[in-house]
């Protein structure tokens, strides 16, 4: 029965303040609907008709301004009659933007007369829309009267008018400005009280809602005072257990002391406790071996990794460019320390942006992203940031690696390779009964390999197939490399590299890329000295460039040994 009693209690304190919350919903509703009005007419009528009128006061002082200029190159000794036409049209611009801006604030305050409005402003905004009137009408037309004056003297060369003309324009231009900036004061101070009484609504709403937040508090204590007996104690002890297992401590058993909710409550807290302590060792155990996302996964959904899917992957190779040659003059402890700095180091970048590291092979990473890890949407994005971080850590791993050893310089020339590829690939756990791994196979991580081995052909450092250039255009700067047939894939594939992040190339490479895609083209269209031409002024840019260098290379072949007539333009590479 008392748990019944404790069911009932709390579903009359939870019917009580759903009243009352429903009363101070109703209300809050209504002011801040007028406070929200207030913010809209401000919004959508009085700062566009300020902002206008800001635009139409700037168009005037350049309108001025293109006036002076034409005058300073009509009196030129030779005056160039082009660049006097190309003046007078930006004069004769920038009037109609003055015309078009004041025509929107007019609109702008007529609307607001029309409708009322909510600030009851309208005798300002009448006087305010005579105001504009008048100086449009009266002041402006003048001006504009005086400078076609001007312009007519200027083409009969009649010095005395002009200099005449000049001082009469600058007179009613400045009464133009005045105008422009007392009607735009007039209008500042009306928006600056509308936002006052704005503010003040809302404050007024504030502190309703906070009134009728503190009576809902005062309410709730009251009514949980009548169930605090028999049911705090258990609580508490419940609330500092989850605040134990909050802090890392999983070492805690509450004692079961009734048997109502809370007790089942308690229970299930327990067996609860438990089932984290096991997890957590086995994620400690294998945490360091298996990453602990897939780890988490595995645990929590085995069905799915053992029955695995075909998803939309994007998968990272990199490797050490010429490692295997140079490491065999390293001792076992010095190559065992620059393997783990450098798996240490460059398996960071991946983590960091959210990727699973699937295995080291040898001095090789192999890596991916995608469902249920990250978004499809975000998989390219997130590994062509992280082939950038790779890249970018390069040198200072370089310069590392002396002290790393021991040694005054490092015995090898250190350099990467990286290999990015997006599409279809098999997810799930492969292997036999005794054993399982938790990967991705099929083509994508097949071309994946081949980017990172196609490196070194080409010279570069980062590859990626088409499909992840598209996915990863927001964050980093890319171009087309080559379209070429892998090892083992009949069709040909457009490849890109990565040169940097987004907006970040500097003005050699910005041109290098420009020249490389004029020289692309030109080798596809079998135009060799064209071709031969965009790379080298490519090279000029940026000497050693390693992609223009290999073209440069086979542009040799090709001029000597010109394809078939079926030559589609792509390239084969043998070696895998």
């Amino acid at each position: 029965m008392f748990s019944v009693s404790i069911r009932r209690k709390i579903m009359g304190i939870a019917l009580a303040l759903i009243v009352l919350m429903a009363i101070t919903s109703v209300l809050s509703l209504v002011m801040v609907r007028r406070v929200a009005d207030h913010f809209e007419e401000l919004a959508a009528s009085y700062m566009p008709a300020y902002g206008s009128l800001a635009r139409a006061h700037i168009r005037s002082l350049e309108r001025a301004l293109a006036l002076r200029r034409v005058v300073v190159e009509t009196q030129q000794p030779t005056p160039d009659k082009e660049k006097v036409e190309a003046l007078r049209k930006i004069l004769i611009a920038k009037g109609q933007d003055v015309e078009r801006e004041v025509g929107a604030a007019r609109a702008a305050i007529g609307a607001l007369i029309h409708d009322g409005g909510t600030f009851e402003d309208q005798k300002t905004l009448v006087r305010l829309d005579s105001h504009l009137d008048l100086l449009m009408n009266g002041t402006r037309r003048f001006l504009n009267d005086e400078i076609e004056r001007l312009l007519r003297a200027m083409e009969a060369k009649d010095a005395r008018t002009v200099s005449e003309g000049l001082v009469r324009v600058d007179q009613f231009r400045d009464e133009v400005n005045k105008g422009f900036e007392t009607i735009r004061s007039d209008m500042l101070s009306m928006l600056r009280v509308d936002g006052a009484v704005t503010i003040d609504a809302l404050q007024k709403v504030m502190w309703f809602a906070i009134a009728l937040t503190l009576i809902a508090a005062a309410l709730g204590v009251i009514f949980s005072t009548l169930v605090s007996d028999g049911v705090t104690g258990p609580v508490r002890r419940l609330l500092e257990g989850a605040r134990a297992v909050e802090s890392g401590r999983l070492d805690q058993v509450i004692d079961v002391t009734t048997r109502d909710e809370i007790g089942h409550l308690t229970a299930a807290f327990n067996r609860m406790v438990e089932q984290l302590r096991l997890k957590e060792r086995i994620l400690d155990t294998f945490g360091h071996y298996v990453d602990p996302r897939v780890v988490q996964g595995l645990i929590d959904k085995p069905t799915l990794a053992a029955d695995g899917q075909r998803r939309v992957m994007t998968i990272l190779f990199c490797d050490i460019a010429g490692f295997t040659g140079t490491s065999e003059a390293m001792t076992p402890q010095g190559l065992v320390r620059v393997l783990n700095h450098y798996f240490s180091t460059m398996s960071e970048p991946i983590r960091q942006n959210d990727g699973i590291i699937d295995k080291y092979i040898g001095d090789a990473i192999m890596a991916y992203w995608g469902p249920p890890f990250n978004a499809d949407a975000d998989q390219a994005r997130l590994a062509c940031l992280a082939a950038v971080d790779m890249a970018e850590r390069v040198a200072r791993l370089r310069d590392s690696l002396p002290e790393l050893l021991g040694m005054r310089s490092a015995p090898i020339s250190f350099d990467m390779r990286i290999g990015v590829a997006t599409g279809e690939a098999l997810v799930g756990s492969i292997g036999s009964e005794q054993m399982m791994n938790y990967t991705v196979i099929g083509d994508t991580v097949n071309l994946a390999s081949r980017l990172e081995g196609a490196c070194k052909h080409y010279g570069a450092r980062a590859l990626v197939s088409e499909a992840t250039a598209k996915g990863a255009a927001d964050v980093v700067e890319t171009r087309e490399i080559d379209c070429v047939a892998m090892a083992g894939q009949g069709k040909p594939e457009r490849i890109y590299e990565i040169m940097g992040r987004k907006g970040a190339l500097a003005d050699p490479e910005s041109f290098l890329r420009e020249n490389y895609a004029a020289g692309l083209a030109a080798y596809r269209r079998r135009d060799w000295d064209e071709a031969r031409r965009a790379f080298s002024c490519g090279l000029d840019a940026v000497p050693g460039d390693g992609p223009s260098l290999a073209f440069m290379k086979r542009l040799d072949r090709m001029a000597s040994t010109p394809p078939g007539d079926d030559w589609d333009g792509s390239w084969r590479l043998g070696e895998k």
